[in-house]
């Protein structure tokens, strides 16, 4: 929106022009995100406690998260809030990757909101009823896959991009969707699992999207694509405003959910931001290198399916209790050492998909 603005102001003063740079409007981007979610967050904490819109607290579960109970939840709404702003102030509202990744967002925020409604103020343990959750998960991203297939013009925007191998670059052809839905579904519940303790879901999202904007930046960068030798889609340069936005919105919500959190993002903030970094991973083409950044995701997420799988085959569990963060805590370990060196392995994760860049 302002990029319009300072485009027609440019007929005035030709000093506007700075503002159809790149690397200043995410700047920007990061900036405006962050100041919004910590001007607002207080207010919105207040509006939350006032509403009694509090957290649940499981029994059987690590003793010292009773103390929890009723901090405010829906923290989310802060995220998102920060992140559209961010975006429509500062990306280019002509770029369809743009507004596919906010359908991704807003789509995936109100699934959250309604989940989060019905156990906080009706009061309703269940939520929305998960065959719900999984079914307009899923409507979503099959209409987002179906049209970015049906939309791409280019044969490197529906190609899979194989780490650490340069001329590995398969058409997938109708499994595009396929990989899409399970990019998009997949993460989103992945970081919904994850957000169990205080800090422990943001901080990654923050580090995985701070690394999807410098994936979009060189994936939409001529010079960079060829030198890196990987696929030139222009469309995903104004990705980096999107990711930028969410490391601003992100860090300024950890200011308020660090150890010991006084507000929790709920449904409303994991789905969407877990669904997100699923779109932007398909975008840039970096679907398998998500499973690698996102190693915190897919590890907690693993530990759920391993745990229930062998209760039903076996009877037995294998980790005291899943997520995997439950277990280490149930083992004695603080929640911040839990918290913290979850964050270590993301940092290094992060690193490794990103020398996937080189490595090729």
């Amino acid at each position: 929106m302002l990029m319009w603005l300072a485009d027609f102001l440019t007929q005035f003063d030709s000093g506007f022009n700075v503002f159809s740079y790149l690397t200043l409007r995410a700047i920007l981007s990061t900036l405006t995100a962050l100041i919004i979610a910590i001007v607002i967050g207080p207010k919105m904490i207040r509006w939350l406690q006032n509403l009694q819109i509090g957290q649940t607290v499981r029994d059987d579960g690590p003793q010292s998260h009773l103390s929890k109970a009723g901090t405010p939840t829906m923290g989310g709404l802060l995220i998102l809030a920060a992140v559209v702003v961010s975006i429509l102030l500062w990306a280019d509202l002509s770029n369809r990757y743009v507004w596919v990744t906010l359908s991704i967002i807003v789509g995936y925020g109100i699934i959250g909101f309604v989940d989060d409604y019905r156990k906080v103020i009706r009061k309703d343990p269940k939520g929305l009823i998960a065959r719900w959750k999984y079914f307009w998960q899923s409507a979503i991203a099959l209409v987002v896959a179906i049209y970015l297939y049906s939309a791409s013009s280019q044969g490197a925007e529906t190609a899979l991009l194989v780490p650490f191998f340069k001329e590995v670059m398969p058409q997938l052809g109708l499994m595009f969707v396929v990989i899409t839905y399970f990019a998009v579904v997949g993460t989103s519940n992945a970081v919904n699992l994850t957000d169990g303790l205080d800090g422990l879901a943001i901080v990654p999202t923050i580090l995985v999207a701070g690394a999807f904007a410098i994936f979009a930046y060189v994936t939409g960068n001529a010079n960079f694509a060829e030198y890196l030798n990987i696929p030139h889609i222009p469309l995903t340069s104004e990705l980096v405003i999107v990711c930028t936005a969410l490391v601003g919105a992100g860090l300024g919500f950890l200011w308020f959910n660090t150890y010991p959190a006084q507000v929790f993002m709920g449904d409303v903030g994991s789905l969407a931001l877990g669904g997100t970094l699923g779109i932007l991973a398909v975008l840039v083409r970096q679907e398998i290198v998500l499973i690698i950044m996102g190693g915190v995701f897919v590890m907690e997420t693993l530990s759920v399916i391993l745990q229930v799988g062998s209760f039903k085959l076996r009877g037995q569990r294998i980790f005291r209790m899943a997520p995997i963060h439950h277990h280490y805590e149930l083992k004695g370990w603080p929640e911040p050492r839990v918290i913290v060196r979850f964050w270590i392995i993301s940092i290094i994760l992060v690193l490794v998909g990103l020398a996937t860049l080189k490595l090729r």
